[in-house]
């Protein structure tokens, strides 16, 4: 602890740090983190699945796990720099979903094709210098147990998913979606939402 403290503090050693470990202008790893560092650290469940078209943008410094018997397919790209990363158990990241963290994916979760989900902004209220020079600010995503999240959809930093929800294909979903609900749109409202009394999904008049 007191060497971390020690290296946060000091901005040279913080700067070589971090040259050593990921690649200058690249949001990715060097390779001896890959292959020496990030298996010992972050962790992938039993019989999970993560395929060989992924791109793994991994830092040893923020989490990423991969629960038991899920799978990433091909296409994606996973970056965990400015944030942990977590995947439950029984869930399909579908082929080109870009994750961004701060992000938690529940268990038996469905994303299905070209699904964003990034904890990221960019800040830029400087108008003297370039936007991407000014840093960045994060809010968590989480999509919680059994839901879907249908392709092409945008889901942008602070947005909760509840349980057993279903993102329609191309929402941008810019709030809050309540558990055992229907959303679609952009911005995403809800459509439907489960009725515990009835048994029954109720529309919702908006």
């Amino acid at each position: 602890m007191e060497l971390a403290a020690h290296i946060k503090s000091n901005k040279r050693i913080k700067d070589f740090a971090h040259w050593s470990i990921v690649i200058p202008n690249q949001a990715r790893p060097r390779l001896w983190i890959k292959w020496f560092v990030n298996p010992f650290i972050h962790k992938k469940g039993k019989s999970a699945c993560i395929r060989r078209q992924t791109r793994l943008d991994v830092v040893p410094w923020n989490k990423f796990n991969l629960g038991a018997n899920s799978t990433i397919e091909d296409f994606s790209a996973i970056n965990n720099g400015v944030g942990d990363v977590i995947i439950g158990d029984r869930t399909r990241i579908g082929l080109s979903n870009i994750i961004i963290g701060p992000v938690k994916v529940g268990d038996d979760v469905r994303l299905a094709q070209n699904v964003v989900l990034s904890g990221l902004n960019h800040n830029y209220e400087k108008i003297d210098s370039p936007i991407h020079s000014q840093g960045v600010s994060t809010k968590p995503i989480i999509i919680e147990d059994e839901s879907w999240i249908g392709a092409n959809v945008v889901i942008v930093p602070g947005v909760t998913i509840g349980k057993h929800s279903i993102v329609a294909a191309g929402s941008i979903v810019t709030k809050n979606i309540p558990q055992y609900s229907v959303a679609a749109g952009n911005p995403a409202r809800i459509l439907k939402q489960y009725d515990f009394e009835s048994k029954t999904w109720k529309k919702i008049i908006n």
